[in-house]
């Protein structure tokens, strides 16, 4: 599949999509865009017993401004909550056109070796395991659509790391891997599978005493996440960074050839460095920023 340059959006009124950890922030922000151009809208979010659903809220909002949604409590990481959540889908709308898997958590901040053991398979749970068991529930029904499309929500920090947070850059880049190889499978199929590494001012990135930029609000990421998954995007298996109304598309590759016969001439000769990547996630949003703050 290759990129499709359609721009008609117009076969997509009435589209199904399931948007998980959907209650606030990006989630929030990718069900708005998708409600906005007339999808009917899974809002997925665990409910906190003792404070108002953020899913129903956000549902309700969505009705109110005409369009059509419901909200679903579940938890993504709790047993059986995959195949839970596709039949409330199946049940309010009787389809599944696209999934966007947002739900996730960042874990506790510590270096290795002092992450708990315990830590790290929560944050896997959550960001991996749940997001593999809702696609084991929803390809089938995803596969039945016209144009079926999977949106997994990942982090350059699974690209290239993050100091202090290999849980989560662990988990993401498991996640990538996990959709790469998913594209490929069901490329013939013509399901389209990719994954977006949004940069936003969330709940989650929220730091004391930090001034969040107004560039960085969520629905500046929407954009992306809807046009991934609408009927109108044929690419797949690709990896796209966005952010302030901002996209660019980010790829694994290698450099040259070198020597390699005993270590002795790796030694002599080393291979040549790769081509330009980024040291580390923080590298690599400062260098989005940089022409985030040039395009103001």
């Amino acid at each position: 599949m290759a990129a499709s340059s359609s721009t008609d959006f117009n076969g997509d009124t009435g589209r199904v999509v399931v948007v998980t950890g959907a209650g606030k922030g990006l989630g929030a922000a990718f069900a708005r865009g998708w409600a906005a151009r007339g999808a009917r809208v899974v809002v997925n979010n665990r409910h906190h017993g003792n404070r108002a659903s953020s899913a129903k809220t956000l549902a309700a909002a969505l009705r109110a401004d005409g369009g059509d949604a419901v909200a679903d409590l579940h938890a993504v990481d709790a047993p059986g909550a995959a195949a839970v959540i596709v039949a409330a889908a199946l049940a309010a709308f009787g389809r599944i056109d696209a999934l966007i898997l947002n739900a996730g958590i960042t874990g506790p901040a510590a270096k290795i070796p002092a992450l708990p053991a315990d830590a790290l398979a929560e944050v896997m749970a959550i960001n991996f395991f749940a997001n593999t068991a809702l696609i084991d529930a929803a390809l089938p029904h995803i596969a039945a659509s016209p144009s079926g499309r999977i949106l997994f929500v990942s982090s350059t920090g699974g690209l290239y790391g993050v100091r202090g947070r290999s849980a989560y850059a662990a988990s993401k880049g498991a996640i990538t891997a996990y959709a790469l190889s998913l594209a490929h499978e069901q490329r013939r199929a013509g399901i389209g599978v990719n994954v977006l590494c949004p940069y936003a001012a969330t709940a989650m990135t929220a730091a004391p005493g930090v001034t969040v930029d107004p560039r960085l609000a969520p629905d500046k990421a929407a954009a992306a996440a809807v046009w991934l998954t609408s009927s109108a995007c044929t690419a797949t298996g690709e990896i796209w960074v966005t952010g302030g109304n901002l996209v660019r598309r980010a790829l694994a590759i290698e450099g040259a050839m070198a020597d390699a016969a005993t270590p002795e001439a790796l030694a002599a000769a080393p291979p040549p460095p790769p081509a330009p990547g980024f040291d580390g996630g923080e590298a690599a949003f400062t260098d989005f920023y940089s022409h985030l703050t040039k395009e103001a």
